[in-house]
């Protein structure tokens, strides 16, 4: 919080503070704007902070990753046993 390390998770924050927090593979960076009367919905809440999140360039996927456990499919295999082949004859 404010570029200093927290002890505990529950320290109290207010307008004008700024955290930074790792979510997933990247770094966030927000700053809180107000504080809101009561939990509401998304849209609400996300009114009520400032995301200063410097833009990161996409790596490029690894070959199958756009699907669901990023396993190459019996057809990418065979595809990938055949280019193999072709470079030891």
């Amino acid at each position: 919080m404010n570029s200093n390390k927290v002890d505990k998770a529950a320290t109290k924050v207010g307008a004008g503070d700024t955290l930074t927090f790792p979510q997933g593979s990247q770094i966030r960076v927000v700053e809180i704007a107000a504080c809101g009367e009561r939990r509401g919905p998304a849209p609400e809440a996300q009114l009520l902070y400032i995301d200063k999140t410097p833009v990161q360039e996409k790596k490029p996927k690894a070959f199958g990753a756009d699907r669901v456990g990023g396993r190459p499919t019996k057809k990418d295999r065979r595809s990938l046993d055949l280019s193999r082949d072709r470079g030891l004859e």
